[in-house]
């Protein structure tokens, strides 16, 4: 059904006259008295009588009035829906846990009147299909795949560098080291059961492994964060990496240590994707307060990140 007949008829209705509901939609009386003819073919029915004064409703056109104020209700909160700036900005953060999720709680704080909607995806080709299809509308990723360069019409920015930390249970070889240097790390045994193959953060570890001769384990199920801190505590011989600003909670008795990373520091490289042709307004907001307030206390002379990154 077309709804500019049905807009027009409305407006005929109100005004009672064809001339005066052409003055109010800013169109010609013909337009007017075309639009209505071509409602009235499609309905099968007359909506119009002539009157004295100009026109009056038939008993169809009272039946129909107000189905048609209702479809141009819901056209109305239909194209609001997805207006830019009246539908939440839809940001993937990856996980909860991570420090994507801690920026966008930082963002909320500095703008609670943008309303967001946070989701969760697994991998970089994912997200991207997601930006591209209008899914959502940005994602924070470390790193494109080596090999598949991002698509041209998705634009991206550098926000944050994460250094790395070694999680070791208490009875660790290095558990009391203040820092530990990135070489000390070979032939200790570093356990990260959540690499998936053919992820983005699995191709940064198999670069770091391959640059520096670590040995990283993925064998076994991965049952969780807690399950891996569990296992880290209660085994002196396994150790794993995590990043600065992840979020882990353990019970005292672990006593775990988080030890910095040096010489140099593996960071992880978060970066902010979007699609170029984005009206969103909030998307700007969010890009602004990213560019503005994200900063790494890391000199980048003295960091490590592989060299097919997305470069800052």
């Amino acid at each position: 059904m077309d709804l500019e007949a049905v807009r027009t008829f409305v407006a005929v209705a109100e005004a009672g006259q064809f001339q005066k509901a052409a003055a109010d939609l800013s169109i010609t009386q013909q337009a007017v008295s075309k639009r209505v003819a071509a409602l009235e073919r499609a309905l099968g029915v007359r909506l119009f009588t002539r009157a004295p004064r100009g026109t009056e409703l038939t008993i169809d056109g009272q039946a129909f009035l107000p189905h048609a104020r209702e479809l141009l209700r819901v056209a109305e909160r239909a194209s609001a829906s997805v207006r830019p700036g009246r539908r939440p900005l839809r940001v993937d953060v990856i996980a909860s846990r991570v420090a994507p999720s801690a920026l966008m709680r930082d963002f909320h704080r500095a703008h609670p009147e943008i309303d967001l909607d946070v989701v969760m995806l697994s991998d970089v080709e994912t997200a991207v299909a997601a930006i591209r299809s209008g899914a959502i509308d940005a994602s924070f990723r470390a790193v494109a795949m080596p090999g598949r360069p991002l698509p041209e019409d998705i634009e991206s920015v550098r926000v944050l560098d994460e250094p790395h930390q070694l999680l070791t249970g208490p009875a660790h070889a290095l558990a009391n080291a203040r820092s530990v240097a990135l070489a000390e790390l070979t032939g200790h045994r570093i356990w990260m059961p959540g690499l998936v193959p053919g992820t983005e953060w699995t191709a940064y570890y198999d670069d770091l492994v391959a640059e520096f001769g670590l040995t990283i384990e993925a064998t076994g199920p991965n049952f969780g964060s807690d399950a891996l801190l569990d296992t880290v505590a209660d085994t002196p011989a396994l150790a794993t990496l995590t990043t600065a600003r992840t979020r882990l909670v353990w019970p005292t008795g672990h006593d775990l240590r988080r030890i910095p990373v040096t010489d140099p520091t593996p960071v992880y490289p978060h970066s902010l994707l979007w699609h170029r042709d984005n009206p969103h307004p909030a998307l700007t907001a969010l890009r602004t307060h990213l560019t503005t307030t994200t900063t790494t206390d890391q000199d980048p002379r003295g960091t490590w990140a592989p060299d097919w990154v997305i470069p800052r």
